[in-house]
């Protein structure tokens, strides 16, 4: 028998598929082996060996190769499609064969799961759906996604972390809680092979774990949502993973997790992952090469910086994973000793926040838009309301108690500061830009929420810090106290209660929203944060009232703008148009202000019956100030 002469190994086929393989291959020269006898064939004899089987009679087969030399093809059944997709092999018979029988020259890495060879994949613990392939997806419409999108959340209520340590190669250990892992060698279109197939290459001998690690139910349900029904592709990795790139891991647990290897249970842990270094030669897709990625320059890579890894996280989700996540307690203590700095009063604070409502009021006084922002930047009474806001969460009566009684000590300076600049200034006029806080609605409420999301997650993360500027001019708290002092000085009540609601508005808006985003953000649990949530939702319940009220009375003033803007009449001879529509409301009647555009002068009676038809438009009394123009 000659050199070229090439050995087919057999396990486990089908009389149909194996007659089909040896009709495709009567011209070569080919021997029949079964896999029982595989350890009896003379070696020196073949050139090149071809395997069909089982997988793990395919595992053994490559095993044996590894250790003896020589390359190898595989012909795979039709229902192998994961192997097919991994090794990237023709479906078609008479394709695999053709490709099996060729002999290659380019080895690639095989991996080890204590001694057994790991073609697909191993999953430690629980990695849904790291562990499924994509091709689940594959022509699936939007209502087969959501559906597979609950199945797997409804494995969440068994996810638990547990303790893990990586050793590598080198002894350096790698510390993580997590949930589960999925080690890889090969882009054999998993989600974990897809999500880091810039970090695989089938020839660098590195062996590539994900680790599953969500620290909330959000965030894992906002991976599942990524991962199984979203078309967006991202070139970073979702929250809750991260993954580890070494030649070799030991993976120590803190309890003992199950091993699958290829879907079969093998071990339990702990376990050893190696890849061995362009090992077997396989003649493998024209695909399979085109997968490999061109980045990878050998050298391990850890990137879990963001997954828990300290012993208080570990211990607290090792329980369940909570709906939010849980700030850790250096994090809290961090945050919680800047706020209570924040919730006192103090001189700097005091003398910021006049010298704010003196440049706000004289912003007002000369409607200047401008000088009133800079006013918003200068006062600092976000930050005791942000301080407030976290009391309320955590049910502390102390920070609660300093926050309120700066909070109150620096609206009242601020009442008193305008009001007396008001009684002083000889200038009793109302400019656009005080007006302009007249009016709260329900949309100024939806302002200071998102205002107050802002603030709290701008405040619990340092480096963005400077975004609370952003989120000071946006609710803007000093301008409308400082108009409600103005009403004051003027004696104004009207003018100083609609002011007012509209801080109180933000105040409430923030406080709440803020105190939920905490919750959000982990720094308190939902028990705790109930009582003081509840109680500022009815606040805000309360304040919604007169807001909705304006707010259907802004609604309905547009509607009314808008019929009269429509307007186009003959008044006898004369054809007239309205434009420049204001509505304003007084105690007793409504005033509307207009422009009255006509193709000639009206008479008196020309007028009233002008009034007439914008009565009957609006359907009620109203006073009518009008400015004529005259279209020549």
């Amino acid at each position: 028998m000659g050199l070229n002469a090439i050995a087919y190994i057999y396990g486990s086929v089908e009389e149909v598929f194996f007659e089909k393989c040896k009709t495709i291959l009567q011209d070569e020269r080919v021997t029949y082996i079964p896999l029982s006898q595989m350890h009896s064939i003379e070696q020196e004899k073949f050139s090149h060996f071809m395997v069909s089987g089982e997988l793990e009679e395919i595992k053994e087969v490559i095993t044996y190769i590894e250790i003896q030399g020589g390359s190898l093809g595989i012909v795979p059944f039709p229902s192998q499609k994961n192997l097919i997709r991994t090794f990237a092999l023709p479906s078609k018979l008479e394709e695999s064969v053709a490709l099996a029988i060729e002999k290659t020259e380019q080895k690639i890495d095989l991996l080890y799961c204590n001694s057994e060879l790991v073609i697909q994949e191993v999953v430690i613990g629980d990695a849904p759906p790291l562990d499924t392939y994509d091709a689940v997806l594959k022509n699936k419409n939007i209502f087969k996604r959501l559906q597979l999108f609950f199945h797997t959340l409804r494995k969440v209520k068994r996810l638990h972390h547990t303790r893990i340590t990586l050793i590598d190669e080198n002894e350096k250990e790698i510390k993580v809680s997590a949930v589960g892992l999925v080690g890889v060698e090969y882009q054999n279109g998993t989600f974990a092979s897809k999500l880091i197939s810039s970090q695989i290459n089938a020839t660098d001998g590195k062996l590539s774990l994900l680790i599953l690690a969500p620290v909330s139910m959000l965030q894992y349900v906002g991976y599942l949502f990524h991962a199984l029904i979203s078309q967006w592709k991202s070139e970073q990795l979702p929250r809750s993973l991260g993954y580890v790139r070494s030649s070799q891991l030991k993976v120590e647990t803190g309890r003992p997790l199950e091993v699958l290897v290829d879907s079969a249970v093998r071990f339990e842990t702990p376990v050893v992952l190696r890849s061995t270094k362009e090992s077997l030669l396989l003649s493998v897709g024209e695909a399979f090469w085109e997968r490999q990625s061109a980045d990878v320059k050998g050298k391990n890579s850890v990137k879990i910086d963001h997954l828990p890894s300290d012993e208080e996280s570990a211990n607290y989700l090792a329980k369940a994973i909570p709906f939010f996540s849980h700030a850790s307690q250096e994090q809290y203590a961090s945050l919680f000793s800047s706020l209570r700095e924040e919730s006192r009063l103090s001189s700097t604070f005091m003398v910021l926040l006049v010298l704010a409502t003196m440049i706000a009021t004289f912003g007002l006084f000369i409607n200047s838009s401008s000088v009133i922002i800079g006013a918003m930047l200068l006062a600092p009474l976000m930050q005791p309301i942000v301080s407030l806001s976290m009391g309320v969460l955590r049910q502390d009566s102390v920070l609660e108690l300093s926050s309120a009684k700066t909070i109150a000590v620096g609206v009242l300076s601020v009442l008193l500061t305008a009001a007396a600049i008001a009684w002083f200034i000889p200038i009793e006029k109302m400019t656009s830009e005080m007006s302009g806080r007249l009016f709260p609605t329900t949309l100024d409420l939806f302002v200071a929420i998102a205002s107050g999301m802002a603030a709290a997650y701008a405040k619990s993360n340092e480096k963005i810090l400077g975004s609370l500027a952003g989120v000071a001019i946006a609710v803007a708290l000093v301008p409308p106290i400082a108009v409600a002092g103005v009403g004051l000085g003027w004696g104004e009540w009207h003018m100083f209660s609609s002011a007012f609601l509209l801080f109180l508005t933000n105040l409430v808006g923030i406080v709440l929203a803020a105190a939920l985003t905490f919750v959000v953000l982990g720094y308190s649990p939902i028990r705790i944060a109930k009582k003081g949530i509840i109680t500022w939702f009815i606040i805000a319940a309360l304040v919604a009232i007169p807001l909705y009220n304006s707010f259907e009375k802004m609604k309905e003033n547009i509607a009314i703008q808008k019929r009269l803007a429509n307007i186009h009449f003959t008044l006898k001879k004369q054809e007239v148009v309205l434009s420049h529509i204001q509505l304003i409301e007084h105690s007793k009647i409504l005033e509307v202000r207009c422009e009255v555009i006509a193709s000639g002068f009206l008479s008196p009676e020309e007028k009233k019956l002008l009034k007439e038809v914008i009565e009957k438009t609006i359907g009620k009394k109203v006073e009518v100030i009008a400015t004529f123009r005259y279209r020549l």
